[in-house]
C-alpha cells in the first residue's frame, strides 16, 4: 500500500522539554496505526503534528496529493503542509482529515444527524444534501433510529459512533483519533474500535490513533511505541 502521510525529522519543543526528537513516521493508505506510550511520551504531540494542529519546530509533514506553495502538484506528488498558512491549513483539515476525540465533542444543541452533517456544511454543502449524506452513516454504524436524538440522549458508545460518522462523512484521506475509547467501558471500547478500524478501512481512509489501551491498539494494523519523544518500538500485524 502507498504512503499517504509522512513526517520526517519531526522536532517539537515546549520550553526546555523536547516532546518530539527527530521522529520519522509514515502512514499508509487504508491502514490503522496506533501510537502508544506513557504519559508525556510525545504520542499526542506526534498525532497533533501530523494532523496540522501543532506546527513542528523542525522537520516536515508531507501529504500525498496536496498542492505545494509553488503551485499545483499531480495527485501522486507530495506537498509539505507544516508550513502552510492558517487559512489553507484549516481548509485542509476540514476537507482531507477527519477527527474523533475522547469525549466526542458533539454540539449538544444539535440532533445527531446535524452533528454529522455539520462537517459537510462547513465545506459548503447545502444543509439538505449534507443531512441526506449524514443519514447514510447511521445504519452501518448501528445508529439507525437515533438520527434525531441530541447528544445528551445518547449513551457514550452511541455518541462516539456519531463522532465516527462525522469524521468519515466527508470521505477524508486520514482520520485522527485521540483516545477515542478513553471514556468508555471495556465492552463498549471494543465495539467502538472495531467499528472505527473497519469503517475507515472500508472507505479507503488511513487511521492514526493514540491510545493507552493495549487491547484497543491490538485492533490496528501497526503499533508505534513512543518514549521520551522518540519511536522506541514498532509492531507490524497483517494488513487487510
Amino acid at each position: 500500500m502507498s504512503t499517504v502521510l509522512a513526517g520526517h525529522g519531526l522536532v517539537k519543543k515546549y520550553g526546555s522539554t523536547t516532546a518530539l526528537a527527530d521522529v520519522d513516521v509514515e502512514v499508509r493508505e487504508r491502514e490503522s496505526l496506533a501510537i502508544m506510550g506513557p504519559s508525556g511520551s510525545g504520542k499526542s504531540t506526534l498525532l497533533h503534528t501530523l494532523a496540522g494542529i501543532v506546527r513542528p519546530d523542525g522537520g516536515q509533514v508531507l501529504l500525498r496529493g496536496e498542492r505545494s506553495e509553488t503551485g499545483a502538484t499531480p495527485a501522486e506528488a507530495w506537498g509539505r503542509i507544516d508550513n502552510l498558512g492558517e487559512n489553507r491549513l484549516s481548509a485542509l483539515r476540514r476537507k482531507r482529515y477527519g477527527f474523533v476525540f475522547q469525549f466526542g465533542q458533539l454540539l449538544p444543541e444539535l440532533p445527531a444527524e446535524e452533528n454529522v452533517a455539520l462537517a459537510l456544511m462547513l465545506n459548503g454543502v447545502p444543509r439538505k444534501a449534507a443531512v441526506e449524506r449524514a443519514r447514510r452513516w447511521f445504519a452501518p454504524l448501528g445508529l439507525e433510529g437515533l438520527e434525531h436524538r441530541r447528544p445528551g440522549q445518547l449513551s457514550g458508545g452511541q455518541a462516539q459512533r456519531v463522532a465516527i460518522a462525522r469524521a468519515l462523512v466527508g470521505e477524508p484521506d486520514v482520520v485522527f483519533a485521540d483516545e477515542p475509547t478513553g471514556a468508555l467501558d471495556q465492552t463498549t471500547s471494543t465495539e467502538v474500535v472495531q467499528l472505527l478500524t473497519s469503517a475507515t478501512r472500508d472507505t479507503g481512509a488511513a487511521l492514526v490513533m493514540v491510545t493507552h489501551d493495549a487491547d484497543v491498539a491490538a485492533h490496528c494494523d501497526r503499533i508505534l511505541q513512543v518514549r521520551d519523544g522518540r519511536i522506541s518500538g514498532h509492531s507490524q500485524f497483517t494488513v487487510a
